[in-house]
C-alpha cells in the first residue's frame, strides 16, 4: 500500500507540470492541458436544474441556471461528490481555452471537435477582421478623391492665357510659359473673385480652403557635357554631347550666375531628398533648386530671372516643382510634385504625382474611436503571435507545409511593420510641423512622409486583402467550400506544365511585337508594354489599326496567328484542365459520406437545449402534481413514492424536498408548500418563455422533414424517424438513466474508498506486529527488506484495492 500511495502522490504532483515543456517527436502531443486529462465531473441532476454528463457549448448561451434559485448543488450531498462537481483548472487549461486551435488539439479522429474548434476560431477571427476593416477604412475618406481631383484640375489641366497647360508642355519655352501663368495663378490666392482681399496677409489659401504650406520649390537635374561619344565624322560639326540621364553622369558643377542655390549643386543628403521614379529614368534627390516666395510678385520675379539667364539648357534632364497644401476642413494633406522630363532627343514629357494623405490622425471623436481600434488590433496581433508560436512548437518544420500558416505569418509581419510606422509617422509629423510653424518661409518637405504614408496605405490594403482571403481557411471544411481548394490543389501540376508551354509561346510573340512595332506603336514601345498589351489582346482590348499601319504585311499575320494559338488553343486548354479537374473533384465529393457540418452542430445544440428545457418543464409539472395529490402536510415518503412512480430518481427527489423543508422535519407544511408552488410556477413560466424564444416550430419542422431529403444527405446510412412524443420519452429515459448511473457510481466509489482505508489500517497493524516479531492476524508472511522497507511477499487472503481510485490518478 505504501508503494501504491507513493505512485499516486507522484502522479498527482506530475499533473501540475505542463505538457508544453516537453514536446515529443513523431506523435501528436496535445499542448492544451497540464498532465493527464482530469475525469469528467459528475454533475448532480436535480428536478429543477438537470445537468447531463455531456453539455454542449450552446447551453451556456442561454444560461439556464439563472432562471431560478436552484442553481447550487444540494447541501446534503457527500463532500466527495461536491468536490467532483468542481472542474479543475490550471495554467495550461487556460492556454487551451484561449489559444486552442485545430493545430493545437488532436481533432483528426473527432469531427465534431474539429468543427467546434473551427467555429470558435472563425468567431474570433471575424472580430479581428471587423477591427482591421474599421482601421483601414477609418484612415480613408471619399473626400480624398475630390481633393486630388481639385488639385489636378487646377495645376495639370488648367490652361493659361497662351493656351499652355501642364499636360501640353512639349518644349522648354512651354515650361516657362506654364510656370509664369497657370502655376503662379494656382499657387497664390489672396483675393476673392471680386478682387476683394482675403485678409490673410501673405498666406495663400488655394480655392479659399487649402493653405499653402511654406513656399514652393523648383529643382532641376542636369547631365554633364560630353557625357556621350560623338562619331568622328561629326566631331567637327557637333561640339557638345549630352547623354540620356545616368546618375554617374550627373552634372555637379556650378554654372550661370553662381551666386545662389539655383546655380549651385546640392547633394541629396543636403536637400534631405529622395529618388523619384520617372517615365524615362529614376532621378536622385540632388540637383539645383530655387525656393519661391510667399507672394506672387516676388515668385514671378524669381522665375523671370531664371528664364532670362538660361537656367534650363541642353544638359537639363528633369525639372521638379514641389509644394504642399493642407485642408483643415477634412484634415488632409496634399503633396504635389510636377515633373517635366527633357529627352536627349529633344522635347519634353510632363508627368505629375499628387498624394493626398492624412498625416495628423487624432482630432475628432471618430479618430479616437479608431485609436481604440488600433489598441484592439495590437492585442489581436499579440494573440496571434502566441498562437503561431504554439503551433510552430508543436509541428516544427511541417508547420510551413500549409499555405494558410504562411499567410498567417505574412499578415502578422505586415501588421508589425504597420504598427511601427504608425508610431514613427506620428512623431515625425509633429517635428516637421513644429519647425514649419517657427519658420513659415522655408520649403515644407512633406514628400518623404507622403511617400511612406502611401506605402503604409498600400501595405494595409494588401494586409486587408490577405485577411479576407484567410476566411477560406475556416470555411473550407464544408464540402461546397472545399471544392475550390481541392480543384486548384489537384490540377496544380497540370497547370505548371501548361504554364511553361504557354509562356514560351507568349514571350516569343512579345519579342516579335516589340521588334516589329516598337518604333511606331506606343503600346509596343518597350518589352514590358508588349507583355501587357498581349494580355489586353486576350481580353479583347487592342488597336489593330496601329499594328496595321506599323507593318502592313507582318502586322496582320502577327495578330491572326497570336489570337489563334494563344486565345483559341492555349487559353481553352487551360480552361479544359480546370474544368476536367473540377468535375472529378465534384464527383468524388458527391460520392463521399456527409461529414459533420456547421449546420449539423447548430441543429444538435439547438435540439439539445430545446429538449432540456422541455424535460425540465415536465419535471416541474410532475412536482406540481405531487403537491396537488397530497392534502394538508406532505411527508417525505409520500412525496418520494409519488415522484418515483413518475420516473424520478432519489437524488432529484431529495434535492427538491430538502430545498423547501426549512425545519428539516421531513414534512412540508402548508406555508412551505405554498412557497414551493409559487417558485415552481415562476420557474415554469420562465421555461415556457425560453421555449417560445427558441421557437416551438423548430422541432415540428425537423421531424416533418421528408426521409428522402435526409437520405440524399447520407446515402450510406439508414435513418429511423420517430414522432415527437416518442422522442421526448426516449430522451427522458436517457437522462434518468444517466442520473441513476451517476448515483450508483458515486456509491461504488465511496465503498471502494472505505475498503481502501480498511486495507491501509490492516497494513499499519501488520507493520506494528512485524516490528514486535508477531505474525500478522490474517496469516500473511511479512519480510523486512532494506532496513525497514516492509513488503508483503505472500498472503493467504487477497487484499482488496481501490482500483478505481488509483486508476484515476495513474
Amino acid at each position: 500500500m505504501k508503494c501504491l500511495n507513493n505512485r499516486a502522490d507522484s502522479h498527482l504532483t506530475g499533473q501540475v507540470e505542463c505538457e508544453l515543456n516537453s514536446v515529443g517527436k513523431g506523435g501528436w502531443v496535445n499542448q492544451g492541458y497540464c498532465g493527464s486529462p482530469p475525469p469528467l465531473p459528475r454533475a448532480v441532476s436535480t428536478i429543477y436544474n438537470p445537468q447531463p454528463l455531456y453539455q454542449s457549448s450552446m447551453d451556456s448561451m442561454y444560461k439556464l441556471d439563472t432562471l431560478g434559485p436552484f442553481s447550487q448543488p444540494p447541501e446534503d450531498l457527500p463532500s466527495a461528490e461536491q468536490s467532483l462537481v468542481k472542474k479543475p483548472r490550471g495554467c495550461c487549461s487556460f492556454v487551451k481555452g484561449l489559444w486552442g486551435t485545430t493545430l493545437t488539439e488532436n481533432t483528426s479522429n473527432n469531427r465534431e471537435l474539429f468543427v467546434r474548434t473551427t467555429i470558435r476560431e472563425l468567431l474570433i477571427y471575424v472580430v479581428f477582421l471587423v477591427d482591421i476593416c474599421l482601421l483601414t477604412y477609418g484612415m480613408t475618406s471619399s473626400s480624398t478623391y475630390y481633393y486630388t481631383k481639385a488639385m489636378t484640375d487646377l495645376f495639370v489641366n488648367a490652361a493659361g492665357a497662351g493656351g499652355v497647360s501642364f499636360q501640353s508642355i512639349g518644349t522648354m519655352s512651354d515650361f516657362w510659359t506654364y510656370t509664369q501663368g497657370p502655376l503662379l495663378d494656382g499657387l497664390y490666392w489672396t483675393k476673392w473673385y471680386n478682387n476683394q482681399s482675403l485678409d490673410n496677409g501673405d498666406q495663400s489659401f488655394i480655392y479659399y480652403e487649402n493653405m499653402l504650406l511654406g513656399v514652393p520649390r523648383v529643382r532641376q537635374i542636369k547631365i554633364k557635357n560630353n557625357s556621350c561619344k560623338i562619331h568622328k565624322d561629326f566631331q567637327n560639326e557637333i561640339t557638345g554631347c549630352f547623354d540620356v540621364y545616368n546618375e554617374k553622369k550627373e552634372d555637379d558643377l556650378s554654372f550661370g550666375l553662381i551666386n545662389g542655390t539655383a546655380w549651385t549643386y546640392h547633394t541629396e543628403k543636403e536637400l534631405n531628398g529622395s529618388a523619384y521614379w520617372g517615365l524615362l529614368a529614376t532621378y536622385t534627390g540632388a540637383g539645383y533648386y530655387q525656393d519661391l516666395s510667399r507672394t506672387k510678385e516676388e515668385s514671378a520675379a524669381m522665375l523671370t530671372e531664371l528664364a532670362d539667364n538660361l537656367w534650363l539648357d541642353r544638359g537639363t534632364r528633369a525639372v521638379f516643382i514641389d509644394f504642399s497644401t493642407y485642408n483643415a476642413n477634412i484634415n488632409l494633406f496634399c503633396v504635389i510634385r510636377l515633373v517635366v522630363e527633357f529627352l536627349a532627343t529633344g522635347g519634353a514629357i510632363p508627368s505629375y504625382q499628387i498624394r493626398t494623405v492624412r498625416l495628423i490622425r487624432y482630432i475628432t471623436h471618430w479618430d479616437y474611436f479608431i485609436l481604440g481600434c488600433e489598441m484592439v488590433f495590437c492585442v489581436f496581433i499579440l494573440y496571434y503571435i502566441v498562437e503561431e508560436i504554439l503551433e510552430l512548437r508543436i509541428h516544427k518544420l511541417s508547420y510551413f507545409n500549409s499555405i494558410w500558416n504562411i499567410l498567417d505569418i505574412v499578415v502578422i509581419l505586415l501588421a508589425l511593420v504597420a504598427i511601427i510606422f504608425n508610431i514613427f509617422r506620428t512623431i515625425k509629423v509633429d517635428q516637421l510641423l513644429d519647425s514649419l510653424l517657427v519658420n513659415p518661409d522655408i520649403y515644407a518637405d512633406f514628400e518623404f512622409l507622403a511617400f511612406w504614408q502611401t506605402q503604409y496605405n498600400n501595405m494595409n490594403a494588401v494586409n486587408l486583402f490577405f485577411a479576407w482571403i484567410k476566411v477560406f481557411k475556416y470555411i473550407s471544411f464544408n464540402k461546397t467550400m472545399n471544392q475550390l481548394s481541392s480543384t486548384l490543389g489537384r490540377c496544380a501540376k497540370d497547370i505548371m506544365g501548361f504554364a511553361i508551354m504557354f509562356f514560351i509561346v507568349f514571350f516569343a510573340y512579345a519579342q516579335l511585337g516589340y521588334l516589329l512595332f516598337g518604333t511606331e506603336v506606343q503600346s509596343f514601345s518597350t518589352f514590358v508594354k508588349c507583355i501587357f498589351t498581349q494580355f489586353r489582346i486576350i481580353l479583347g482590348d487592342f488597336d489593330f489599326d496601329a499594328i496595321d499601319r506599323a507593318n502592313r504585311v507582318l502586322g496582320p499575320i502577327y495578330f491572326v496567328t497570336y489570337v489563334f494559338f494563344v486565345f483559341f488553343v492555349l487559353l481553352n486548354m487551360f480552361l479544359a484542365i480546370i474544368n476536367d479537374t473540377y468535375s472529378e473533384v465534384k464527383e468524388e465529393l458527391s460520392s463521399q459520406n456527409d461529414e459533420l457540418h456547421i449546420t449539423d452542430i447548430i441543429k444538435q445544440s439547438y435540439m439539445k437545449t430545446f429538449m432540456k428545457l422541455k424535460l425540465k418543464k415536465e419535471k416541474i409539472s410532475d412536482v406540481q402534481k405531487a403537491l396537488r395529490s397530497g392534502s394538508g402536510e406532505i411527508e417525505f415518503k409520500d412525496f418520494r413514492e409519488t415522484l418515483k412512480e413518475m420516473g424520478h430518481s432519489d437524488q432529484e427527489i431529495s434535492a427538491a424536498f430538502s430545498r423547501f423543508d426549512r425545519d428539516k422535519n421531513q414534512i412540508l407544511d402548508e406555508e412551505e408548500q405554498e412557497r414551493m408552488k409559487i417558485e415552481l410556477k415562476e420557474k415554469k413560466d420562465a421555461l415556457s418563455a425560453e421555449l417560445n424564444n427558441l421557437g416551438m416550430n423548430y422541432e415540428k419542422e425537423l421531424l416533418e422533414k421528408p426521409p428522402a431529403a435526409s437520405n440524399q444527405q447520407n446515402n450510406n446510412s439508414s435513418q429511423t424517424f420517430v414522432d415527437c412524443d416518442e422522442f421526448v420519452r426516449l430522451s427522458r429515459q436517457v437522462l434518468h438513466l444517466e442520473s441513476s448511473v451517476a448515483g450508483i457510481t458515486s456509491k461504488i466509489e465511496l465503498i471502494m474508498e472505505e475498503l481502501g482505508l480498511q486495507v491501509k489500517t490492516k497494513g499499519k497493524e501488520a507493520a506494528g506486529k512485524l516490528s514486535n516479531h508477531e505474525p500478522a492476524s490474517d496469516g500473511s508472511v511479512l519480510v523486512c527488506v532494506d532496513r525497514g522497507t516492509k513488503a508483503e511477499m505472500s498472503s493467504r487472503r487477497p487484499v482488496v484495492r481501490n482500483n478505481s481510485t488509483f486508476d484515476s490518478h495513474m
